[in-house]
């Protein structure tokens, strides 16, 4: 969808994996005039507890969402402050990774992920996340390596 402010959507899971990928979409947004939008799926599995929780009482769902994107601006802060002329938003959707950044792709003129994230298999070339959101994405989407990714990519034995 093209809008005036070209949107970008970021997947963050909150890895220092993920930093260069934030990194880029910032860099994107502030040369295309466009706005990034940070987006991290959550499940009451990995959603941090919110403050209000005490023991015995479950939080309604929205405290849990306002916790993640609590936690998106605080991992995300330092890189997105040396960008101040870019708007940010901060999404937080309850489920899978890919699916919240699907959801949001919809919407989105370009879809930025890192390689890997927290998940799993080292040395594989693209995540379960990236892997989903480069095939299914309704947008173009950028896959942006960390340092350790080329690293891995090299020691693999070539054929």
């Amino acid at each position: 969808m093209t809008t005036e402010k070209p949107v970008i959507v970021l997947g963050n899971d909150g890895s220092k994996a993920s930093e260069p990928a934030l990194r880029w979409a910032l860099q994107q947004a502030r040369a295309t005039g466009g706005q990034v939008q940070v987006v991290r799926g959550w499940t009451m599995a990995t959603a941090p507890r919110p403050e209000s929780q005490t023991v015995g009482y479950v939080p309604p769902l929205a405290d849990f969402e306002a916790a993640v994107v609590t936690s998106i601006e605080a991992d995300c802060a330092a890189i997105v402050a040396e960008f101040p002329e870019v708007e940010v938003a901060y999404v937080a959707k309850r489920g899978p990774a890919a699916n919240a950044l699907l959801d949001c792709a919809e919407a989105a003129d370009l879809v930025v992920v890192g390689a890997r994230g927290l998940g799993g298999f080292r040395g594989l070339a693209l995540g379960s996340t990236s892997d989903q959101v480069t095939r299914h994405a309704a947008c173009p989407v950028v896959v942006v390596r960390h340092d350790k990714d080329a690293q891995t990519e090299r020691s693999l034995p070539r054929e």
